[in-house]
């Protein structure tokens, strides 16, 4: 009994120091074990010690470095790739401001025609018959029944047999060409006298041709109907030329003059920005409204743009030369300030702090923080920035610099 007590004892004296060293082996491990740390994608600022949700928004959790010192944000070409991160080198340069305007396009009346009856008589018939149709110089638009200009047919023939009768008769040939000249005002076109002469035969149905190009765009009679001297028959539109019309406050008025130059896009055509001058500007406010127009002409030459289209105007507010602008979509903004992202080497990129100044639709002009040669970022710039709160932990502008 007393040698199983003996046997006991020493084998507890010699396991209890090897128990004890391996315990604080396994301490020793446990220290030297990292915490993880982990915080929200949207909300940096909530950082815990275990996984979880975000008390703001409810996202999961995501693990982050919370002691890195790196300020650099590193991807492979896969992930540039991906992001579609794209760099420009920076330079100095030309920097204009702009003011946009919303216009639209609308017909030009310089170029209308207004075709009316120069005789009264029936029309017997209409070449055109709807709107939209497009019409080209000489082309036959209607046929009217008319004594008139029968009478002045016969008249004209007349002149001429008494000319060829007595060839060196004045009166005769002030009459001949007093009664052509009468066709013509009554707008027989040169072709119409010249088949008279040939025919010898008066006709009182008369057809009448289109004197210029264009396109139908009201018609205000129809087949059979009796019209009097002066009487519309349609409206004729050319879109060679538009113009273009843009509402402006009377408070901004003063900063436009006319002659001045501005740019019109038109979406759906933005590469193909056209250069107007201001041409007049409505000195009286639109009806119902607060707001005042400036027009200029643009030339439309192969009927691209049709009148009520839309068209954006951007006038130029203020100039500067030999400034660093960067697109707008390059600058990253918040409470916290503005910042940027610059490609220090092949796949490297650190935050930027910058001051910005004046800014048009498309640009942004950075007054301080880049410097000529400086390669930054232009497109994937936001998703830099989420990127390094997930692998960071913390916003950008804490490791940035001015």
């Amino acid at each position: 009994m007393k040698r199983k007590e003996f046997i006991k004892n020493l084998a507890i004296g010699i396991l209890t120091p090897t128990l004890f060293l391996a315990a604080c082996s396994d301490d020793k491990k446990n220290s030297n074990v990292k915490p993880q740390t982990f915080t929200c994608p949207m909300h940096p600022q909530v950082v815990k010690n275990r996984m979880g949700t975000c008390p703001i928004c409810g996202m999961d959790l995501v693990s982050f470095e919370k002691n890195s010192a790196d300020a650099a944000l590193h991807l492979n070409e896969s992930q540039m790739a991906l992001a579609n991160v794209t760099t420009i080198t920076v330079g100095l340069k030309g920097f204009n401001s702009y003011k946009q305007l919303n216009g639209r396009l609308v017909v030009n009346p310089e170029e209308t025609a207004y075709i009316s009856s120069r005789v009264s008589g029936r029309l017997d018939r209409l070449y055109v018959r709807q709107t939209g149709e497009k019409i080209i110089k000489g082309q036959p638009l209607y046929q009217i029944y008319s004594e008139q200009l029968a009478s002045l047919q016969q008249e004209y023939l007349l002149s001429l047999t008494q000319v060829s009768q007595y060839p060196n008769d004045k009166t005769f040939k002030r009459l001949l060409k007093s009664s052509r000249q009468k066709l013509s005002l009554y707008g027989q076109a040169e072709a119409q006298i010249k088949a008279l002469e040939n025919s010898k035969k008066a006709s009182p149905n008369i057809t009448f041709m289109a004197s210029e190009n264009g396109t139908i765009a009201e018609l205000s009679v129809t087949e059979g109907q009796y019209v009097t001297e002066g009487s519309p028959i349609m409206r004729l539109e050319s879109y060679q030329s538009l113009w273009v019309e843009a509402d402006i406050y009377p408070a901004e008025a003063g900063s436009i003059k006319e002659g001045q130059q501005v740019k019109v896009v038109i979406p759906g055509w933005e590469d193909q920005p056209q250069l107007v001058a201001v041409s007049f500007m409505n000195p009286a406010l639109q009806a119902n409204t607060q707001l005042r127009q400036l027009r200029g002409t643009m030339p439309n030459p192969n009927n691209q743009w049709q009148p009520g289209l839309q068209a954006n105007v951007f006038v130029t507010t203020e100039s500067k030369g030999d400034v660093i602008s960067l697109p707008v979509d390059a600058v990253i903004r918040d409470g916290k300030g503005a910042h940027v992202w610059i490609e220090s080497k092949k796949g490297e990129f650190k935050p930027q702090i910058v001051k910005t100044g004046i800014e048009s639709f498309d640009s942004v002009e950075i007054k301080e923080g880049l410097k000529a040669g400086d390669q930054v970022v232009v497109s994937g710039a936001y998703l830099l920035y989420s990127e390094y709160i997930l692998k960071k932990g913390k916003h950008p502008m804490t490791s940035a610099k001015l």
